[in-house]
């Protein structure tokens, strides 16, 4: 419908009798995005420019459209940049600048700060490519937090993603890899609009960054990596590069002594070829109150998750001859065998979503259009808005 009234109408007043209105604001507005940066002829313009709200709408609801249209905003362009124009330093700069929000501090470690901590893991994916990784820490800390030790969310910002020296074919496959950093996009889109919303939460936001590539000194299957917490993993796929990079800001946020850690990655095929564009995948240890509430958290956004099993038998396959652990297992329930990889390199109560599905389309559906669909930030401001309130009822 709006793409329609886009193209057509000066305006658009809405009714203040029409049932659901949040809902429909919310898919009328996030239906205006475009990605039209690149195009130099023939663009076609907008005519909306007013969009008329009924005075029944408090200033509250339109506080959050307002903030969360930038949140999604910026996610869907960070998804929708070229790797020509946003390497791990560019995408390091971009969330430092969008971050620049009260009781927000950011930091970015540089590659020498990263080799310092032996980052095995995501040093191993870099060394592939002409450009340094980066390792983004942004810290919100609300005065009135309710929480005393923080939520910590980490999101995989493989910027571009060849599959190094497992190489990917390109048709439907490596063309689209810009959108492999979509988990990173996700998180910190998540943190902006929770900051902007000043939410009363301590938390906290871990964002690797590289591309991988099959560079001269690419790491390649067979290598042992030594990773941050001092582990080992026998690289037998490159292609299986998130997992690696994710392991190394996992075993980071221990020192942050987190109450729950929550990962978001493009991270495997097998999750969209089990349930497709319409939902993210998530499974974990954290109490299943907490994995419930997540999950409840998708059905109001309509940002769905399906929780999937997640017992210790699906870490057999990841179990190396050689080293702790190798870095892909069989054919079966790779997107779980994923995850139980992961979770090795948490201490802390641990959520993975696996948003491979919905976070990038080949072509448009319903209001998320075609590319980046900046998937999973409604969900977890969702989640974190009434994370205080359903916590208090399990003390």
């Amino acid at each position: 419908m709006f793409n329609l009234l886009k193209e057509d109408a000066d305006s658009v007043v809405f009714d203040e009798h029409t049932s659901d209105l949040q809902s429909i604001l919310e898919g009328f507005l996030l239906s205006s995005y475009s990605f039209s940066q690149f195009i130099t002829k023939d663009k076609k313009p907008s005519k909306l420019d007013s969009i008329f709200v009924p005075k029944n709408v408090s200033k509250e609801v339109l506080t959050y459209l307002e903030n969360m249209v930038e949140s999604v905003f910026w996610a869907r362009d960070m998804v929708n940049l070229p790797v020509s124009h946003l390497n791990a330093e560019q995408f390091a700069s971009n969330i430092e600048a969008f971050c620049k929000l009260d009781h927000c501090k950011t930091e970015v470690l540089n590659q020498a700060k990263i080799q310092a901590l032996k980052m095995g893991g995501l040093l191993a994916v870099n060394q592939g490519s002409l450009d340094p990784a980066t390792f983004t820490i942004i810290e919100y800390a609300h005065p009135k937090a309710l929480n005393e030790n923080p939520i910590v969310l980490v999101g995989k910002g493989v910027v571009y993603d060849t599959g190094g020296l497992s190489l990917k074919p390109t048709p439907g496959s490596m063309d689209s890899m810009k959108c492999d950093m979509a988990g990173a996009a996700m998180m910190v889109g998540a943190l902006h609009l929770v900051a902007k919303m000043e939410l009363p939460l301590k938390i906290i936001c871990l964002v690797p960054a590289t591309d991988n590539r099959p560079g001269g000194n690419a790491y390649t299957p067979g290598d042992v990596v030594t990773m941050f917490n001092a582990s080992t993993v026998e690289v037998l796929n490159t292609d299986a590069e998130g997992r690696m990079i994710l392991a190394d800001a996992l075993s980071y946020s221990d020192k942050f002594n987190p109450e729950l850690v929550i990962s978001s990655a493009t991270l495997t095929g097998a999750a969209l070829r089990a349930i497709g564009t319409n939902a993210a995948i998530v499974m974990g240890n954290a109490a299943d109150v907490k994995l419930d509430q997540l999950v409840l958290a998708g059905e109001e956004s309509h940002e769905r998750l399906v929780k999937f099993p997640f017992w210790d038998e699906y870490l057999e396959p990841m179990k190396s001859s050689i080293a702790d652990l190798k870095n892909i297992g069989g054919a079966d329930a790779g997107m779980v065998t994923a995850g139980k990889f992961l979770e090795t390199f948490v201490k802390a109560p641990y959520i993975h979503i696996d948003c491979a599905g919905p976070t990038f389309l080949d072509k448009p559906q319903d209001y998320k259009g075609k590319g980046g669909t900046g998937f999973g930030i409604r969900l977890m401001y969702n989640f974190l808005k009434n994370y205080p309130k359903w916590k208090a009822t399990q003390n």
